[in-house]
């Protein structure tokens, strides 16, 4: 067996693992009893959800992120990093029939999503009020992810990082439920009810 079948085939035990250890914490999460909203709608939830997962998350929405506009920015180009590394993955098997030009794309996302995730760090590290908030879990995550993307922009660079690129892929797809990044299963969900909830009480929307 190659060594490139071999991280393939870790990555899918890992992916599968992942995908046991979200269903357990979305399992929990639902299992907690919801409150009857008692009070009389005033508006349609419907708009207050969609304005959460849309106009919501615009910069100018949030008094946070209207105040710290380039921390946002930052952030943004980490998740679409994120979100590019991930569809490396995807089509890593496929990297020699890819043509150069989408080469080329995965390099730069990966790569911006590594600087921000990079710059994330030194953030928590620098700022003395970020410092104060962050745990040994927030550093571990935003680290392993950083890594994870460095990782995917050396594929891009190099096929020959393919089972470097496994390897941090398979790592970070087990650490998703057991650390903060499994934020990306909550996030949904937080979103959801804030919109309906507001939406109801004709506040959003």
């Amino acid at each position: 067996m190659s060594t490139t079948a071999l991280g393939g085939g870790i990555v899918l035990i890992a992916l599968a693992l992942c995908g046991v250890g979200l269903g357990w914490r979305l399992r929990r999460l639902l299992a907690h009893p919801s409150r009857p909203d008692r009070a009389p709608p005033r508006g349609a939830a419907w708009r207050g959800i969609l304005y959460a997962f849309t106009w919501g998350m615009m910069p100018w929405a949030k008094e946070s992120t209207r105040r710290h506009f380039l921390p946002y920015v930052r952030g943004v180009l980490f998740h679409i990093g994120i979100f590019a590394t991930f569809a490396s993955l995807i089509v890593s098997p496929w990297r020699h029939a890819l043509p150069p030009t989408l080469a080329q794309v995965g390099l730069g996302l990966t790569l911006m999503g590594a600087l921000g995730g990079l710059i994330g760090v030194l953030m928590r590290i620098l700022d003395e009020r970020l410092r104060a908030l962050s745990h040994p879990d927030d550093y571990a995550a935003v680290v392993l992810v950083t890594a994870w993307q460095a990782a995917g922009t050396a594929f891009w660079a190099d096929p020959g990082a393919l089972p470097f690129f496994y390897g941090l892929s398979a790592l970070t797809l087990v650490a998703i439920p057991l650390t903060k990044i499994r934020h990306c299963l909550y996030f949904f969900f937080s979103r959801f009810f804030f919109g309906r909830f507001y939406g109801r009480r004709a506040v959003l929307g």
